[in-house]
């Protein structure tokens, strides 16, 4: 059987955007019509009913003429008579689909919702995440919606870290590498909250855009240990790197530790330093006992730098003192290169082989305690380490000064 007063793209034209008399509903046959307005203003809808003809009919809006044409709305006619075979409502379904048109997820917003949901609480270097997204991702894939992206075009940012770029970007294959971890994290993290979905990066691997980071075992020397230390005492380095070094080197503590240590973690009548959660990479608190022969200095840095709030007086980016440590031993000529971490190892070999107990040192450096001993056994061993740092302190004879400010 024909379908009466079937519409014509003739028809739709005569009367788009005109003053218009005429009948206000027009069918175009198996639910399909246009609703004209007095102006002229053409509307596609689908009448139907759900549960049968008793039900009171209800109409879906499918766009507007011209903007959706008439075979555009007859696709979508025949959209809604499959949902309806299938028990669904047409309303509904059209509405969830146009928040999934309209709300397209970029890359950038991909992994800013990892950053900002996960990350931001859950990752200790969440700003290197991000400055790494925001440098190496964004300006070249972050505008583009996630789930057209293609393989290509994120190797093309990979192969950019890794070979870096003539004059402005050094090659970095390990930055590679982390760079594609953070974003797999993040895309599977929006997949998983049904944020987002690709899986265009799943099946790639550390080696295939880059080199993993290699395990470092770099121990300083007696003699190296000590002309760092006489380096220090001479005050030849920037005043805030100086007194980095000493505080690296006596309490063996993290980098970012330091960095961040504001004076309220510093309680001189009970003799302890106190590292927060939000500074500790295990999520724990650290308290190590302060050497009263360090008092005089200490209490001289606070002096100094107390209107700051920081320890060291300012808040230097964790990139900046990376690359300014990462200098130090070409200035002292030494053949195997090490960085200030490694300063963190050379205490704990260095206690060890003064005797100090191993679980002390692990204390000491604020790792976690795996295993029953980490549930269980909650002592922070303050005596203890009271003994590991005085002996430490007799054997590197580490009196510290304030310097007078040099560059490198």
């Amino acid at each position: 059987m024909g379908v009466i007063n079937k519409l014509s793209d003739t028809f739709l034209r005569k009367v788009s955007g005109k003053p218009y008399t005429g009948k206000s509903v027009i069918s175009d046959g198996d639910g399909l019509a246009v609703r004209i307005s007095k102006k002229g203003v053409i509307g596609w809808v689908f009448r139907y009913r759900l549960g049968g003809r008793e039900t009171n009919p209800k109409w879906a809006s499918l766009g507007k003429y011209p903007e959706t044409s008439i075979k555009q709305a007859r696709d979508k006619r025949d959209q809604c008579r499959e949902w309806l075979d299938n028990d669904k409502d047409p309303s509904v379904e059209l509405a969830l689909a146009k928040v999934v048109r309209k709300e397209a997820v970029t890359v950038k917003e991909a992994l800013e919702y990892w950053l900002v949901e996960y990350a931001t609480e859950n990752r200790k270097n969440v700003k290197k995440h991000r400055a790494q997204f925001a440098r190496h991702l964004y300006p070249y894939i972050g505008k583009y919606p996630l789930d057209k992206t293609t393989k290509p075009q994120w190797l093309a940012c990979f192969d950019r870290i890794r070979k870096g770029i003539p004059s402005e970007q050094r090659a970095a294959p390990v930055a590679a590498g982390q760079v594609l971890q953070g974003a797999k994290q993040a895309l599977l993290f929006c997949r998983k909250r049904e944020y987002a979905t690709s899986y265009v990066i799943d099946d790639l691997t550390i080696t295939d855009v880059g080199s993993k980071q290699k395990k470092r075992d770099r121990v300083l020397t007696e003699a190296e240990l000590q002309d760092v230390i006489n380096q220090v005492k001479a005050g030849e380095h920037q005043e805030y790197y100086n007194n980095l070094i000493w505080l690296l080197i006596i309490f063996g503590a993290r980098t970012q530790e330091v960095r961040l240590s504001s004076w309220d973690e510093w309680d001189f009548d009970k003799g302890l330093w106190t590292v927060p959660k939000a500074n500790s990479k295990t999520d724990e608190l650290i308290i190590r006992p302060i050497p009263p022969r360090l008092y005089s200095w200490l209490k001289q840095l606070k002096a100094k730098n107390q209107k700051s709030g920081y320890l060291l007086g300012q808040l230097k980016s964790p990139e900046s003192v990376s690359v300014y440590g990462g200098k130090i031993w070409e200035k002292l000529q030494h053949e195997k290169k090490w960085t200030l971490h490694d300063l963190r190892r050379t205490l704990a070999t260095r206690l060890n082989d003064l005797g100090i107990p191993p679980h002390v040192v692990e204390h000491l450096l604020g790792h976690s305690v795996s295993g029953v001993a980490g549930i269980y056994n909650r002592s922070h061993y303050i005596n203890e380490k009271k003994i590991a740092l005085d002996k430490w302190l007799d054997e590197i004879h580490g009196e510290p000064v304030l310097g007078s400010e040099k560059a490198l």
